[in-house]
């Protein structure tokens, strides 16, 4: 199964999870009243979650005077992708890291650490940049905003059939299957939408390896940030660790593992893989 059809299996799995939950807490009226909460959750999160996370990071829009050369890197990938100029910020962070957002291509930003400004050359940097722009072009941003707007409503419904028990067909509160769903639904929740986030990365690694034609530079570059991730800590990310399947590399730990619970592949499986692709170009 390719990595597209992949994604689109696993969201319609978190939300048929969802839509579960909410009908063996209340039935009938529990499946729509969970479909109308999380399409209430996803509407806010598609309108305001770009400006929560740039606000979260405090990052400085940049532009042709304060930063021209990543200004014009980014703006000659778009380019180069048909999309729209984003936005371009700037973090004041020693973590090297970057990262896309906004709702739409019309509406993106991309934002990189001053980190990894210093730590990369230009055809590294370059490559991030591809890689970020591949995001907004898959529109993984409002896929990855989906998915964790509704795995976090899945934790919110399950804790009230931990509490509350959910009812059977004869109306009778049944506590055990409310303390097993408040337990493993947030699980199941987490895993499928951990392996969305890994899907999208191997993807986006593939499109800025076709969109600048240099595959190692992006694996040059995910090889650098890694090592030095690993101690240099990202206290925003930290803070909201919600917000580390949207980086490059996982802020956390600096590192993935493709497990279930991870939200990045591993780096050496995606070098590997970008090493292939180089092979097929004729480049190794």
């Amino acid at each position: 199964m390719n990595n597209q059809v992949k994604t689109y299996a696993l969201m319609a799995a978190i939300i048929a999870l969802f839509v579960l939950i909410g009908g063996l807490i209340g039935g009938k009226g529990g499946m729509l009243m969970a479909l109308l909460f999380g399409g209430a959750l996803n509407f806010f999160a598609y309108w305001n979650s770009a400006d929560m996370v740039l606000r979260m990071y405090q990052a400085q829009e940049v532009g042709p005077h304060n930063a021209p050369d990543l200004y014009q890197m980014v703006a000659e990938l778009a380019t180069r992708a048909n999309l729209p100029m984003p936005k371009v910020y700037v973090i004041n962070e020693e973590q090297p890291n970057a990262f896309a957002t906004g709702r739409n291509s019309e509406n993106a930003a991309v934002a990189f650490t001053t980190g990894i400004m210093r730590a990369l050359n230009y055809a590294e940097l370059r490559g991030v940049a591809a890689h970020e722009l591949s995001h907004i072009n898959h529109r993984d941003i409002l896929l990855s905003t989906i998915s964790a707007t509704v795995a976090g409503a899945i934790s919110a419904i399950a804790s009230m059939a931990m509490w509350f028990g959910v009812r059977d067909e004869n109306g009778n509160r049944n506590w055990l299957a409310g303390l097993l769903i408040g337990i493993f639904a947030p699980m199941a929740a987490a895993v499928i939408q951990m392996a969305i986030s890994r899907s999208r990365e191997y993807l986006a690694d593939q499109g800025a390896a076709e969109l600048t034609n240099e595959p190692l530079a992006l694996a040059s570059a995910l090889h650098k940030i890694e090592n030095i991730a690993r101690g240099v800590p990202l206290q925003t990310a930290e803070d909201h660790p919600a917000t580390a399947q949207m980086m490059i590399i996982n802020p956390l730990a600096g590192i993935g593992s493709d497990n279930l619970f991870a939200t990045h592949p591993s780096t050496g499986n995606r070098i590997l893989r970008l090493e292939e692709i180089a092979r097929q170009m004729g480049q190794l």
